[in-house]
């Protein structure tokens, strides 16, 4: 998972018991780099600087940085990112 994705998720709403046990199903919380922003700066421009959708932005940047598959439950917001090598599991 990545450190953007990490934020979002401790928005909420979530419970105590969540954010401690979901760390343990994680691989890696990732750190977000400057390889990272240029990515991610890269779809935002290439898929339309649609206003509302920089986090999502970040969050495809590190998975396809890692060569990780993205695991959501929104896979729709996601799905733009398919052509730039994004892999999308639904969860």
């Amino acid at each position: 998972m990545s450190s953007v994705a990490w934020t979002e998720f401790l928005c909420g709403p979530v419970d105590d018991h969540a954010i401690e046990t979901v760390p343990a199903m994680l691989h890696e919380i990732a750190a977000y780099t400057a390889i990272h922003s240029e990515t991610a700066a890269q779809l935002f421009n290439l898929c339309g600087r649609r206003r509302g959708t920089l986090a999502d932005c970040m969050i495809a940047a590190v998975a396809i940085r890692a060569g990780a598959a993205l695991a959501t439950s929104n896979p729709k917001d996601f799905e733009r990112f398919a052509p730039q090598g994004l892999i999308i599991v639904e969860g």
